[in-house]
């Protein structure tokens, strides 16, 4: 006979499910590329913005700003000069770190090579914060320390939850609306139409 509880846990296992059944698919991907949209979309967008010239041609243009902020021992090596810092690695890790801020993001949010894209944002993430807390020198208080009762420290505490929405695309994909769906479903069309005729 079945118990109360028992069927509470049928009814529950019912409908969450079936939730799951058909959300799987296509909703976590796009609800995580979404709320990365609107919470980190623009604050990448603008950081990137100021490592670059102004105008279209400005776009293509590194400005001294992106070696402070991304590579400002070699900076300080070369005592301010600019022009005397090494390309290899330097250089390289300011272009590099520079165009990925202004590619990854907008890849995520329209969802074209989307794991590839949110795995990228993980390692720039991580590489965002060691330059933070190594180079920039953030104090303790904005490091913060996760499983503590403040839940707003820059660094341990809105950084894990930027990494968060990234991992649900690397591991269930970008979701119904999405470039990357679009393009498997013509070439899926594309591989049937060629099936069909042979």
């Amino acid at each position: 006979m079945m118990t109360a509880i028992d069927a509470v846990r049928s009814v529950h296992h019912r409908i969450f499910g079936s939730l799951e059944r058909v959300a799987d698919a296509w909703l976590l991907g796009l609800l995580a590329r979404f709320a990365f949209a609107a919470v980190l979309w623009m604050y990448f967008l603008n950081s990137a913005q100021t490592k670059v010239g102004d105008g279209l041609f400005g776009f293509f243009s590194i400005q001294p700003g992106a070696y402070y902020q991304i590579a400002y021992p070699a900076v300080e090596a070369a005592n301010g000069d600019i022009g005397a810092v090494p390309f290899f690695p330097w250089g390289l890790m300011v272009v590099l770190g520079t165009y990925a801020e202004f590619i990854l993001p907008l890849l995520i949010v329209i969802g074209l090579f989307s794991r590839l894209a949110a795995l990228g944002m993980i390692g720039f993430i991580a590489v965002q914060t060691f330059v933070d807390i190594t180079v920039h020198q953030i104090g303790a208080e904005a490091v913060g320390t996760i499983f503590d009762r403040l839940p707003d420290a820059v660094i341990a505490d809105q950084r894990l939850l930027w990494v968060v929405p990234l991992a649900v695309v690397v591991l269930k994909g970008p979701g119904l609306l999405s470039v990357d769906v679009i393009l498997g479903r013509r070439r899926d069309n594309t591989a049937s139409a060629m099936h069909a005729r042979a």
